[in-house]
């Protein structure tokens, strides 16, 4: 979702600046005239550095879109172990945390930014069991906008978007992720949504693009869920 974003962005004369794992970048190039900066979102040292690099650049941030998020193999809570626990909240939800306390000044020197964090369907509903700290760090990305927003405001829009089951990477444990071998059933999704299939990465760009954009200067502290009409 993260890279055809990027893409379409650079194509529509956006320019970007992308973090992510060093070997994420490695694997998947960002197009030409997109800067890559590798850094662990989870790690505070690795995210200030990167927010120092990009202030270094001299250009004006304007936006914060955040992808960051990963589960591992489905596991009941009785069953977890607190390393198993933390790792998953703090990629999914502390990144979240410390990716906007590193924005929010450059955010704000711009004069009118907009944040977007990515939480998911998870975060409202729990369809299966085993995806216990990514339900629950996904819902807790609903309240940090709440949060951000009330304290951002007025000069930063916040605001995040929570996909249904999208035909990603993430569906065979994310390009940061390799090992992972649990398998999503999408055709059984696709029949529980008013839509009849899943969603396609290029479904979340019109939010995405409108979220950051002049056309919702009055909208923040706002979930946008995009998921075909799961509940329908």
């Amino acid at each position: 979702m993260g890279r055809i974003f990027t893409r379409t962005a650079r194509e529509a004369g956006i320019e970007v600046v992308v973090l992510d794992l060093a070997r994420s970048i490695e694997a998947f190039p960002p197009p030409e005239g997109v800067e890559a900066i590798a850094c662990d979102a989870s790690d505070e040292a690795q995210v200030a550095a990167a927010f120092d690099a990009i202030a270094a650049g001299g250009a004006r941030l304007d936006a914060l879109v955040n992808f960051v998020g990963f589960t591992n193999e489905p596991k009941p809570i009785e069953a977890m172990a607190l390393a198993e626990w933390n790792e998953i909240i703090a990629g999914s939800l502390t990144s979240a945390f410390l990716l906007s306390r590193a924005a929010i000044p450059l955010l704000r020197a711009s004069g009118k930014g907009a944040m977007i964090h990515v939480s998911s369907t998870f975060g409202v509903w729990v369809p299966q069991s085993g995806f216990g700290p990514y339900a629950v760090a996904k819902a807790g990305i609903i309240n940090l906008v709440r949060v951000l927003a009330t304290e951002c405001g007025p000069d930063i829009r916040v605001n995040g978007l929570a996909p249904g089951i999208t035909q990603t990477a993430f569906l065979d444990g994310g390009t940061g992720r390799p090992a992972k071998q649990t398998k999503t059933n999408t055709d059984m999704v696709a029949t529980m949504t008013a839509a009849k299939r899943i969603a396609q990465p290029e479904d979340m760009l019109g939010a995405l693009f409108f979220l950051i954009g002049p056309g919702s200067e009055y909208v923040t502290s706002q979930t946008l869920h995009v998921n075909g009409g799961l509940w329908s």
